[in-house]
């Protein structure tokens, strides 16, 4: 009798359903396996797979064999793992909810169909807005593939707004004319992505948050501003910034609380200037931020164990902040 096609298949086949059926608690005997195995019209004996199962284990293949049968003892990625990963993707407000769907089925391709249940959870997150850009996955790889190949893109750049109050649209700056930049860097902020890219007419770093960016491509010319970048970098450029809204760089002094200090460190890390004061249970501290309506509203979150105590225009500034503020709230 001759053999049929799907015999030379026989080993990957049992590696699958192994892999899809089976766990440390789920199992399939010789005879279930044989039955599986039928339905891809591949015929064996019980000897067959006692011998197959001895193959796949030669392989690194990690199968037990106990009451429940054979099962697939260990893989990849433990249960643990993959619920985190399940986790941050249902969470994340960069992936839109279709693109988490897809994301989370492709994970659940990662275990038995059985602790695949475990894995369709609802997480729980203040606000969970999903980004609304489906282009936004692919915007991501796109950006990767221009660094890794030292090319500048372009792209269109939109912010959400309503002329009439009532349907929120897309508005395109520039009048929807391209931005070309050399992307550095992408940062992970506030649960948005943002590149970090250096823009050659202004010789300066600016930042563009990835889900807002339109019709990205690479182009044929190199990037530019290495050395920018280098004396900036990534990390110690987003420290600087609040909210990662843009403003004016300055060195600013501030007064705080001793215990207090630790938040600012937790914020700027060793770029901090620690200095003592004139009162023993304060301090001066000395570091370079974007001066922006955000940065004041952090210090406002402070409280009053810490102020601005130079420069003159950050101290004005965050002066008409606090008045600004105050005046709104009295606003009838």
């Amino acid at each position: 009798m001759p053999k049929r096609p799907n015999q030379k298949q026989r080993l990957l086949i049992l590696h699958r359903i192994l892999s899809q059926e089976t766990d440390e608690e789920h199992g399939l005997h010789s005879a279930e396996l044989l039955t599986r195995l039928a339905a891809y019209d591949i015929t064996a004996e019980r000897k067959t797979i006692y011998s197959d199962m001895d193959a796949l284990r030669a392989c690194g293949v990690d199968i037990i064999h106990n009451a429940q049968g054979y099962a697939l003892a260990s893989r990849d990625f433990e249960l643990a793992e993959l619920k985190l990963l399940v986790d941050a993707v249902q969470s994340s407000r960069f992936i839109t909810r279709r693109k988490s769907d897809s994301l989370i089925a492709k994970l659940e391709g990662l275990t038995s169909v059985h602790l695949a249940k475990l894995l369709r959870r609802q997480v729980y997150v203040s606000e969970p807005v999903k980004a609304a850009n489906e282009s936004i996955y692919y915007n991501v790889d796109g950006i990767h593939t221009a660094i890794a190949r030292d090319r500048t893109i372009c792209f269109r750049y939109f912010h959400w707004e309503t002329v009439d109050g009532m349907h929120i649209t897309r508005h395109y700056r520039r009048d929807g004319a391209a931005y070309e930049v050399s992307p550095w860097a992408l940062l992970w902020d506030n649960e948005n992505y943002y590149l970090v890219g250096y823009d050659a007419q202004t010789e300066q770093l600016k930042h563009y948050r990835v889900d807002k960016m339109d019709r990205i491509a690479m182009t044929e010319h190199k990037r530019q501003g290495a050395r920018t970048f280098e004396e900036r970098g990534a990390a110690a450029y987003a420290r600087r910034l609040f909210g990662m809204f843009q403003g004016e760089q300055q060195l600013v002094t501030l007064r705080c609380t001793r215990h207090i200090v630790g938040v600012l460190y937790d914020r700027f890390g060793d770029e901090l200037t620690v200095r003592p004061d004139v009162t023993p249970d304060c301090c001066r501290v000395s570091v370079s931020v974007a001066v922006s309506p955000q940065f004041y509203g952090w210090l406002c979150g402070l409280g009053e164990e810490i102020a601005i105590l130079a420069p003159d225009t950050a101290v004005q500034g965050y002066c008409a902040h606090l008045t600004a503020a105050l005046r709104a709230q009295s606003t009838p």
